[in-house]
């Protein structure tokens, strides 16, 4: 890990009933390649209890990968960087923190 940002807790998305959400990102150097690191992440939610059911619904944790560095993924269960990073405020200042790292 090479940096990470404030934690920030934020508003449910996507309009359903369920508490308030914890939400960090953190500045990798990682030697996987992206699918692999997807992969990797969602290993790291099932360990920790996470089961995919319905989409926005409430989750015991969510890792994304927001950005890989300069690359471009289109893929139907990646893409790169996160279709919905300009939409998350939150990511958008959590990006701000790691960017200075990157300098």
């Amino acid at each position: 890990m090479v940096a990470e940002s404030g934690v920030e807790e934020t508003a449910p998305l996507g309009g359903m009933e369920q508490p308030a959400y914890l939400n960090q990102m953190v500045l990798l150097e990682t030697g996987l390649a992206p699918r692999a690191l997807l992969a990797a992440c969602q290993a790291i939610e099932r360990s920790r209890g996470r089961v995919r059911g319905e989409h926005w619904g409430a989750r015991t944790l969510d890792l994304d990968i927001v950005r890989y560095g300069h690359r471009r993924i289109a893929e139907p269960d990646l893409i790169i960087p996160h279709p919905e990073l300009s939409n998350r405020d939150f990511w958008v200042r959590e990006l701000a923190e790691l960017e200075a790292h990157e300098r």
